[in-house]
């Protein structure tokens, strides 16, 4: 049987940090965006989940005020995080829809998403033969495949964001073939 030791006041102490207030809520703000690439809404979330766990001594917290002085002191750039992000998952493979979906999950409003989502449908028919290759499906495989085959296919590229006729002409091609824009 385990005998578990009595903690001293000053190890139960250690482990729960003092409550935050505004000094300390700018350091947490300046270490993560130090460290992250992030959007205004991501870190303002990540601010009021540290209140709520740590809690909150002083002033009412603002942490969407907090998120908007990093932006305007130009340590987050909600356009650019988009961007990046958005050409980060076309060399991936993944289509617009996907794109927008994490760029929302993201906490980027439309006006800075659309510049990454014209590009993501710009370069619709490269990022899905880009995944094509890379799942070896429709031009890029070694046989054609069968009907449950071509199912689960035309299934990952329409999870990877892609749309539907797009990917079923993909899932359709036959190996070898050299797919164009139309």
């Amino acid at each position: 049987m385990a005998v578990s030791l009595p903690q001293s006041p000053k190890a139960s102490a250690r482990r729960r940090p003092p409550p935050l207030d505004q000094a300390a809520l700018e350091r947490l703000a300046l270490r993560y965006v130090e460290r992250f690439a992030t959007t205004r809404g991501k870190l303002s979330a990540y601010l009021a989940r540290k209140i709520r766990e740590r809690g909150w001594d002083g002033e009412p917290a603002d942490p969407d005020g907090v998120a908007e002085r990093m932006a305007a002191l130009g340590y987050v750039d909600d356009r650019g995080f988009a961007e990046q992000k958005g050409a980060a998952l076309g060399r991936r493979g993944y289509g617009a829809r996907r794109v927008a979906e994490t760029l929302r999950a993201a906490g980027l409003d439309a006006e800075d998403a659309a510049p990454a989502l014209a590009q993501a449908r710009a370069a619709a028919l490269e990022s899905a033969l880009r995944l094509a290759r890379r799942k070896r499906i429709g031009p890029f495989a070694e046989a054609p495949a069968d009907a449950a085959q071509r199912a689960r296919q035309l299934g990952q590229l329409l999870r990877a964001g892609h749309a539907p006729p797009l990917a079923r002409r993909i899932v359709e091609a036959e190996p070898g073939a050299i797919l164009d824009e139309e």
